[in-house]
């Protein structure tokens, strides 16, 4: 099993950064860079070298690094080969997970409250950002894990198909658009209030309209905001009309603040995929988890 220190220098080595690591570990700097000199002692090398405000591994502490990130990939290997052997083995494990917004919001927490009364000896780290920075952080082995929605594949990393969503087009029930059936011509013509660069639920979007030949950079974006949550506030109190996730937005369509808007010719679709890096598909827990939300999905369809 890797040692603390071990655990503490290879944050340090992904980040680069003593400051951020101690943000991300909740160890104070101080007590970081103690656990670095102390391997630094023990190997008789230097790992990183500092310069100025940043910091940049050595070519010991690249060695270093590589080989600790192999060994945490056997570590794996030997924790799925013992949890076959024995259902009684359940060692302390953490497990960090990253997650598109809508599915943090939206869709995880019922299943990891299940998931955590089932798996006490798990502890849980959800890193809520769009599709696009969530795939970075699985190549950065920033997380081991992600879901993700609409997201162009990358060949070093395999997906899993977990859930099929909708995205819809909403309004205010305060907006004249919500008593029409648009065509799709009409979206030349309408305000639109859409999410950021690199979300899921805008690629996904712009993939359908450009389907029916209509490019998003030709249409009247009047504004662009980062996060579901944001876009909903904002266009329950604007004349905009706004592309939403259906899972996103069922309270408030039920309660009447958003109201659906058809548009003729325009279904949008979209698969959410569970994302690992190649050769860690049976990292236990992660292929445990991924058995585990797929059922508790499957049994409330």
């Amino acid at each position: 099993m890797l040692s603390h220190r071990h655990e503490i220098f290879m944050e340090v080595a992904r980040l680069l950064s003593f400051t951020k690591a101690s943000q991300t570990l909740f160890i104070s700097q101080s007590a970081i860079s103690k656990h670095v000199k102390a391997l630094e002692e023990f190997y008789k090398t230097g790992l990183f070298e500092r310069l100025g405000n940043s910091v940049v591994l050595t070519p010991a502490g690249k060695l270093l690094y590589e080989k600790l990130l192999a060994a945490k990939q056997l570590q794996h290997e030997l924790y799925q080969g013992f949890k076959q052997l024995s259902e009684n083995f359940s060692p302390q494990v953490n497990m960090v997970l990253g997650a598109s917004t809508t599915i943090s919001l939206y869709i995880l927490p019922p299943v990891l409250s299940a998931y955590l009364l089932k798996n006490p000896n798990v502890q849980l780290d959800l890193k809520n950002r769009n599709s696009e920075n969530i795939l970075k952080a699985l190549l950065d082995h920033e997380i081991d894990l992600g879901i993700v929605e609409g997201i162009n594949k990358v060949s070093n990393v395999t997906y899993t198909p977990f859930l099929t969503d909708e995205v819809i087009a909403v309004c205010s029930s305060r907006n004249p658009l919500k008593k029409q059936q648009l065509e799709l011509k009409d979206l030349y013509e309408i305000p639109l209030a859409l999410r950021e660069r690199g979300s899921g639920t805008l690629a996904v979007l712009e993939d359908a309209l450009e389907k029916k030949k209509i490019k998003l950079s030709e249409l009247p974006i009047k504004i662009r905001l980062g996060g579901t949550e944001a876009l909903k506030n904002f266009v329950r109190v604007d004349t905009c009309l706004s592309f939403l996730p259906r899972q996103a937005v069922v309270k408030e369509l039920q309660s009447g603040e958003l109201v659906e808007v058809s548009i003729n010719g325009l279904t949008i679709k979209r698969s959410f995929n569970f994302i690992q890096r190649k050769g860690t598909e049976n990292n236990f827990p992660y292929k445990n988890f991924i058995q585990f939300t797929k059922r508790h999905y499957s049994k409330s369809a």
